[in-house]
C-alpha cells in the first residue's frame, strides 16, 4: 500500500476504494461476521484516516486555533457578565424608583441568563474541541450530549430575545402610559413574566424529545443544532420555522416598542419648558438607550443564524442544497460564532450605556474640546488689540 500511495491521487483513491470494498466484502453473508457488528466499519474508517494522513485525502478536524478562540471567548464572556451582574446588583439595591427597579430586575435576569448560556454550551463545545470532534460520518447523528447541547443552543438563544422584547414592551408602557404602568407592573408580575419566558423557551427546546424535530452534530463536529443541512424532514422544517419565527418576531416587536418609546421621549423633550424638572425623563431616556443597544446587538448577532438556519432547512428539505452545501456549512459556522458574541456584548451594552458613564464621556470630550479652543484662542487676531491696549495703559 505504501508503494501505491506514492503514485499520486489516483492510487490514493484506489486504496480508499480497496479499503471500502474490503469492508463491504467482510459484511457479505458468504463470509463470517465479526463479533462486533461495527468492527468492519471501524476498520474502514481507520484505513481512510490512515490514508488521509499519508496521501492527499483530507478530513475536517478541529484546529488548535479553534480551541484558543473558544477559551478566550469563554473567559471574556465570563468576566463581562460577572462585572455587569455586580453593577446591576449594586444599582438594584440602591434603587427606590419602582419602574427603574423593574427594569433592573429584567436586566439582571438577562445578564444572568447570558452568563449561564455562555458557560454551559461553551464548556461542551470546548470538550468536543479537545476530544477532536465527532467524525464527519456522524454529523447527522445525535447522542445524549448532542441533544443537551442542541437544546441549550435553542433555550439560551430564545431567552435573551424574549427578555429583550419583554423589556421593550415594559418600557413602552411606562413611557406612553405611566399611570397604567404603575398599576399593572409590579415586581411579582415581573418575576411571573420572567418565569413564563424561561418555561416557553424550555418548551421549545424540548420539542425534539417528543419527536417534533431533531438535533444533530454540525460541521466541523464541535457543536449541535437543529438538523438543517441534510436528511431534513418535515418536522425539522417546522421546528426551524418555529425557532426562527419566534426569534424574528421578538426582534420585530422590540423594534416597534423601542421606536414608540424613543419618539415619545423626543416629543416630550421638545415640548418641555425651560427650567422644568426632568429627572424622571432622564431615567427613561437612559433605559430606552440601553434597550436600543440590546436590540441592535441582538439583531446583528442572531439574525444571521435565524435566517441562514431557515434557508438551509428549506433548501435541504426540497433537495436543492447539494450544489451549495459547503457554502451553507460555512455560513452556519459563521452565524453561530456571531450568535455567541451576543452573550459577550449584552453586558457591555449596560456597562457602557449607563448615565454615569455617558456623563463622564461627555465631560471628558467637552474638556478636550475646551482645551483645543483655548489653545486656538491664544492665537486669534482679536486677542492682539487687547494686548496692545494693555501695554499702552502701562506706559
Amino acid at each position: 500500500m505504501k508503494a501505491s500511495l506514492n503514485n499520486g491521487p489516483h492510487s490514493v483513491h484506489s486504496s480508499v476504494m480497496l479499503a471500502l470494498s474490503h469492508y463491504n466484502s467482510s459484511s457479505s453473508p458468504l463470509l463470517p461476521r465479526s463479533s462486533n457488528g461495527s468492527g468492519g466499519k471501524v476498520e474502514a474508517r481507520v484505513a481512510v484516516e490512515g490514508l488521509s494522513q499519508q496521501g492527499n485525502l483530507t478530513l475536517l478536524q478541529p484546529t488548535t486555533s479553534g480551541v484558543i478562540v473558544v477559551i478566550l471567548s469563554m473567559t471574556l464572556g465570563i468576566i463581562s457578565n460577572i462585572v455587569a451582574l455586580f453593577i446591576l446588583a449594586n444599582a438594584y439595591s440602591q434603587q427606590r424608583r419602582r419602574n427603574k427597579a423593574t427594569f433592573l430586575l429584567f436586566a439582571s435576569s438577562l445578564v444572568f441568563t447570558d452568563f449561564i448560556g455562555h458557560v454551559i454550551p461553551g464548556a461542551l463545545v470546548l470538550r468536543l474541541y479537545l476530544s477532536g470532534g465527532v467524525h464527519p460520518d456522524d454529523f447527522n447523528s445525535s447522542d445524549g450530549m448532542c441533544q443537551f447541547l442542541g437544546g441549550s443552543m435553542v433555550f439560551f438563544g430564545l431567552c435573551p430575545l424574549f427578555m429583550g422584547c419583554a423589556m421593550a414592551a415594559e418600557r413602552c408602557l411606562g413611557v406612553t402610559k405611566p399611570l397604567l404602568h404603575s398599576s399593572l407592573v409590579t415586581k411579582t408580575r415581573a418575576k411571573i413574566c420572567l418565569s413564563a419566558i424561561w418555561l416557553a423557551a424550555l418548551f421549545v427546546a424540548l420539542l425534539p424529545c417528543f419527536q417534533l424535530g431533531s438535533y444533530a452534530y454540525q460541521d466541523p463536529g464541535t457543536w449541535c443544532f437543529i438538523k438543517v443541512l441534510s436528511d431534513t424532514q418535515e418536522v425539522d422544517v417546522a421546528f426551524v420555522v418555529l425557532f426562527s419565527g419566534l426569534g424574528m418576531a421578538s426582534l420585530a416587536l422590540a423594534l416597534v416598542c423601542n421606536t414608540i418609546s424613543g419618539l415619545t421621549l423626543v416629543l416630550a423633550r421638545l415640548r418641555r419648558k425651560p427650567g422644568s424638572h426632568h429627572s424622571a425623563k432622564s431615567h427613561d431616556i437612559e433605559m430606552v438607550v440601553q434597550l436600543v443597544g440590546i436590540m441592535v446587538t441582538s439583531c446583528i448577532c442572531w439574525s444571521p443564524l435565524l435566517i441562514f438556519g431557515l434557508m438551509s432547512a428549506i433548501r435541504s428539505y426540497t433537495g436543492s442544497i447539494a450544489e451549495d452545501l459547503s457554502s451553507y456549512k460555512t455560513l452556519m459556522v459563521m452565524a453561530v460564532r456571531l450568535a455567541t458574541w451576543n452573550q459577550i456584548l449584552d453586558p457591555w451594552v449596560y456597562i457602557l450605556l449607563r448615565r454615569t458613564v455617558l456623563r463622564k464621556i461627555y465631560l471628558i470630550a467637552k474638556c478636550q474640546a475646551g482645551r483645543r479652543g483655548t489653545i486656538i484662542g491664544r492665537w486669534e487676531p482679536t486677542s492682539f488689540p487687547s494686548s496692545e491696549k494693555h501695554q499702552v495703559n502701562q506706559v
